[in-house]
């Protein structure tokens, strides 16, 4: 299923995988317009990035607010309950679910399904890639095939979901924007939200590894308290090149 001068919304979230992505199909001569949600996330200023980039590309960006809701998202979820901590270290199962929302893709993808059948464009893509982690129910291929079916069907303008990066590993995500020239500075990870990215909670350390087995020079702000990419190096990786 190419992607090859299709007419796309693109759910932007202003991460590295998002923006890359992007790029990648600017490059691909599609038609985009960018979609970021706004759920009350704590890490909100990622839009800021998005919209930074659909800017400089010269594409419409919009923002579906769905703060009015986000009291029903998870009270659990670092994510939205700013009370708790956001835990640094790995991607441990004990710290993937305290940063689970729950449903949210399907909450994302339903959104810009309405957006792409009301500009009637031919379909949704997102940053979905291999290194998305099983313990998110709503990143388990079972479920995002399933939502793909049911997107297909919802209105009599048919609309298709594209992963392109679905076999790309985040390591490749940083080649592929370094071979598009993407400004990975202008891209945001972390979950904490603070004014720079703290390089060591568990999406701060994905990225540098990321970056690091990839070979791609890292040029993000981190804060000076971070550990340094040697300290990392000499914890076993989790993810594969």
């Amino acid at each position: 299923m190419t992607i090859e001068n299709k007419k796309l919304i693109q759910i932007l979230s202003g991460g590295m995988d998002s923006v890359t992505l992007l790029y990648y199909l600017v490059k691909h001569k599609c038609e985009v317009k960018t979609l970021s949600i706004n759920y009350g996330q704590r890490h909100l200023r990622e839009i800021d990035f998005a919209k930074h980039h659909s800017n400089l590309l010269n594409i419409e960006h919009q923002v579906a607010d769905l703060q009015g809701i986000n009291h029903l998202l998870g009270k659990e979820s670092v994510l939205i309950n700013k009370s708790i901590n956001v835990p640094d270290g790995h991607y441990e199962e004990l710290v993937m679910k305290k940063t689970v929302v729950p449903n949210r893709n399907m909450l994302m993808l339903a959104v810009a399904t309405s957006y792409a059948i009301s500009e009637k464009f031919h379909g949704i893509v997102y940053g979905a890639h291999a290194g998305d982690h099983a313990i998110y129910p709503d990143c388990r291929k079972e479920f995002t095939d399933a939502l793909a079916k049911a997107i297909q069907i919802c209105d009599w303008h048919q609309v298709e979901l594209f992963r392109p990066f679905i076999n790309k590993t985040k390591a490749d995500i940083a080649s592929i924007g370094k071979n598009l020239n993407v400004d990975f500075t202008k891209t945001w990870s972390c979950y904490k939200g603070e004014e720079k990215q703290c390089g060591q909670c568990a999406t701060c350390i994905e990225r540098r590894e990321a970056f690091h087995l990839s070979g791609v020079e890292d040029h993000t702000e981190y804060k000076d308290n971070a550990p340094t990419i040697e300290d990392l190096a000499k914890v076993d990786f989790k993810m594969n090149a």
